[in-house]
C-alpha cells in the first residue's frame, strides 16, 4: 500500500542549485495548485528538492494507515482535504509535534492537539451552468435546490456531486449535512429521483457544468469553483445562504518523518503572511486567518460574511463521529437506498 502511493503521481520540483535536502509531501491538492506555494518556499529554501505526491483522500487515508501500523516512512507532510481522515490518523498516533508557537495565529477550530494544522478555507459550495440560468435564479439555498429537484424532468441526470463512497472530502460534507440541518433526507431524495451524477473529483463536475452536461453541481470545493469562475465565465457559483460549510485542508507532520524541521517549515510558511498572500492569489485558495474577508469580497456579498452562515467544520474528536463503523455503514446504506448503485460513478 506505502509503495503503490509512492508511485501514483509523483512530481520533483527540481531547483537550479545543489540538492541539499528533501521534503516529501503526499497530499490530495492538485499539484498545479499548490504548485506556485511550493516554487515560492524553494526560494526561501534553496537546495531543497520537494517531492510531491498527490493521490485521492481514500488512496493517501489508507496508505498512511498501513505506513504508520508497519512504522516505515511514507511522506514528511501529509495534507489532505478529507480532514475526519486526517484526526483519526492523528488520534491513532501517526502524526507528531512540530514543536512550539506552530500554527498560533490560527483560530481555535483550526488546529486541533498542535499536531494537525488547517492550512486553507474552503466554502462548500453550488455551482451552476449560467446560460440555463441567463432568465430564471439559481438556487441560493438547498431549500430552493430541493423545489428546484421536484420539476419533472428537467434535472433528470443534470445534477452532479461527489461519490460518497469514493470521495473522502465528499463523505465529509455529506455527514456535516445531515448533522447541520433538517434538509439533508428531502435534498438526497431528490438527488436520487432526478438521478444525480456523482463523480471522485471537483474538476469533473465543473468541466460538465461549464459545458451544459450538468446544470448544477452540489457541495462543491469552493477553492476550485472560486478559481475556475476567474477564467470560465460559463460558470456561476452561489454559498448557500441558508448555511455555507467551510473545510480547511489539514496538515501534519508523519511520526516517521525523515525531516520534520522542513515540514515544520513549509507549515510555518504557508501560514506566513507571503504564504498565505500566494495561497489566495496564485493557488486559489484562502486561508483560516483572513479567510473569511478575502471570501466576503471575492463573492461580493457581505451577508456573506456573517458567521451564523459560515460554518467551519471544527477539527476536533466530534469528526470521528462519522468514521464510526456502524455509523457509516448506517449512512452509506441510506445513500444507496436514494442513489442507487447503477447512478455511482458514471463519467459521460
Amino acid at each position: 500500500m506505502a509503495d503503490k502511493v509512492a508511485s501514483a503521481r509523483d512530481r520533483d520540483f527540481p531547483i537550479p542549485t545543489d540538492i541539499s535536502g528533501r521534503l516529501v509531501i503526499q497530499s490530495t491538492t492538485d499539484y498545479m495548485v499548490i504548485a506556485p506555494v511550493i516554487e515560492a518556499f524553494q526560494e526561501r529554501w534553496p537546495g531543497i528538492l520537494i517531492t510531491y505526491n498527490e493521490v485521492t483522500t481514500n488512496e493517501l487515508n489508507a496508505a498512511v494507515e498501513y505506513a504508520c501500523a508497519q512504522d516505515r516512512f511514507i511522506g514528511d507532510l501529509i495534507i489532505s482535504s478529507s480532514i475526519d481522515q486526517q484526526l483519526k490518523l492523528v488520534n491513532d498516533g501517526c502524526a507528531q509535534s512540530p514543536g512550539p508557537n506552530v500554527g498560533e495565529s490560527l483560530p481555535d477550530w483550526a488546529k486541533w492537539r498542535d499536531e494537525l494544522f488547517g492550512l486553507t478555507y474552503e466554502p462548500a459550495v453550488t455551482v451552476y451552468n449560467k446560460a440555463f440560468f441567463a432568465n430564471r435564479p439559481a438556487p441560493q439555498s438547498r431549500f430552493d435546490l430541493i423545489d428546484l429537484l421536484r420539476e419533472s424532468d428537467t434535472f433528470r441526470a443534470k445534477v452532479g456531486s461527489y461519490d460518497i463512497e469514493t470521495s473522502g472530502v465528499g463523505y465529509l460534507f455529506a455527514f456535516q449535512d445531515a448533522i447541520q440541518a433538517s434538509t439533508w433526507g428531502r435534498l438526497v431524495e431528490g438527488l436520487g429521483r432526478n438521478e444525480a451524477q456523482l463523480f471522485c473529483c471537483t474538476g469533473e463536475i465543473l468541466d460538465r457544468v461549464a459545458d451544459g452536461r450538468l446544470l448544477l453541481g452540489y457541495n462543491v470545493l469552493g477553492s476550485y469553483a472560486l478559481s475556475r469562475i476567474g477564467r470560465d465565465d460559463r460558470v456561476g457559483i452561489v454559498l448557500p445562504s441558508d448555511y455555507t460549510l467551510i473545510m480547511s485542508r489539514a496538515a501534519f507532520i508523519s511520526r516517521n518523518a525523515e525531516r520534520p524541521g522542513l515540514a515544520r517549515a513549509f507549515i510555518d510558511f504557508m501560514l506566513s503572511p507571503p504564504g498565505r498572500a500566494i495561497l489566495s492569489r496564485d493557488a486559489g485558495l484562502l486561508s483560516p486567518i483572513d479567510g473569511p474577508a478575502r471570501l466576503a469580497r471575492l463573492v461580493g456579498s457581505p451577508r456573506n460574511a456573517d458567521p451564523q452562515e459560515l460554518r467551519p467544520i471544527m477539527l476536533t474528536p466530534a469528526l470521528l463521529v462519522g468514521l464510526d463503523q456502524a455509523k457509516r455503514n448506517i449512512f452509506l446504506q441510506q445513500w444507496r437506498a436514494a442513489l442507487p448503485p447503477r447512478q455511482l460513478s458514471k463519467h459521460p
